[in-house]
């Protein structure tokens, strides 16, 4: 009987190191280890056996069940993809699939940008988001108590004064930047002219939320600075970048708009593509929506980023990136690209 024994557990054995699915695992189970398997019929005809019998024969038949038991479960865990403690792995099993991430489509959209504005001969530049009042107000024809300054003067970060132990806070000269268009006169100052640049990047600005408006979102600010440059050259610019990144003609609408920046100003507008014109709540049921605020570089600017304005003329353009998404797949809500929502985010 202890030969028998011994035979069922090398049976056994060899059977497990063949099989490849829970179904099989479960079939040897009850076959060998089941209220009537084979090794258990073992255990139950023990009664009948000498004293001596029994301790030696019973001793070795629950030995080789719970040995087997342990091995089942081992190949069990295995199969449902779980890893015993200080086991071996099984290579052969089958992996998780690992989903792949991609690009935000903010991100798609600006690479889209970038590289139609190279073909055009246009840098790509970067620039601080956390930027100075110089730079961001008073270099761009906008000083201290300028009413334009109303809608963004906001975002500053607040300094403590030196040696204050209260933690007194008072304004500092730094600034969240609420527009691109600071390194209209960084790149002027650092290139010189002629220059051609886009800056892309992300703008922070106390805004009421709705549908249209977040406190942080996209643009890409655009400059052009040589001789005999036109407000011409703007619109035919704007028209090649409008069609370019909806792959089709645009409609758009040009009309007078200020700006201290520039000089003469002008703001493009462009046919909703969510509602084809006829006006819903992303475009506040106008069937347009405001896209670029543009317009020939003020001399005043031109001054500031060290170039003679009564030799160069130029102009500059900023467009809503993040508008310009929405339009271009249908987005209705501007908050869902910064919501972290993957439902959404997965959809690109």
């Amino acid at each position: 009987m202890i030969e028998e024994i011994k035979k069922i557990k090398d049976e056994v054995l060899l059977k497990l190191g063949k099989i490849k699915n829970s179904q099989a695992l479960k079939d040897l189970e009850v076959e060998y280890l089941g209220r009537k398997g084979r090794l258990t019929g073992f255990l139950k005809n023990i009664s009948s056996l000498s004293v001596e019998e029994k301790k030696t024969i019973g001793k070795l038949a629950n030995e080789v069940k719970n040995e087997l038991k342990e091995k089942v479960l081992e190949i069990k865990n295995v199969i449902n993809g779980k890893k015993k403690s200080g086991s071996a792995v099984d290579v052969t099993v089958p992996g998780k699939k690992i989903a792949r991430g991609h690009l935000h489509p903010l991100t798609q959209v600006q690479y889209e940008l970038e590289e139609m504005f190279v073909s055009l001969g246009f840098m790509v530049l970067d620039g601080p988001e956390l930027e100075s009042d110089f730079f961001n107000f008073e270099a761009l024809n906008i000083p201290s108590y300028h009413p334009a300054r109303d809608m963004q003067d906001t975002f500053y970060i607040d300094v403590g004064k030196e040696g204050d132990k209260e933690g007194v806070q008072e304004k500092s000269d730094l600034v969240m930047r609420t527009q691109t268009s600071p390194m209209q006169v960084r790149a002027m100052r650092e290139y010189g002219a002629p220059l051609r640049c886009v800056i892309p990047g992300r703008v922070f600005r106390n805004e009421d939320l709705d549908d249209c408006h977040d406190t942080t979102f996209d643009q890409i600010e655009g400059l052009m600075v040589g001789e005999d440059i036109s407000l011409a050259n703007l619109i035919s610019v704007l028209k090649e970048m409008m069609s370019g990144i909806f792959k089709r003609e645009v409609e758009i609408r040009v009309r007078p708009g200020y700006f201290p920046f520039v000089e003469p100003g002008i703001e493009v507008d462009a046919k909703c593509t969510i509602c084809g014109g006829k006006g819903c709540s992303t475009c506040k049921h106008t069937g347009w929506l405001e896209m670029i605020g543009a317009g020939m570089v003020h001399p005043n600017v031109l001054k500031a980023g060290g170039i003679d304005p009564d030799k160069f003329s130029g102009f500059a353009f900023g467009l809503g990136t993040t508008r310009l998404v929405m339009m271009k797949y249908g987005i209705e809500d501007i908050r869902v690209f910064n919501g972290g929502d993957m439902r959404f985010l997965e959809q690109f």
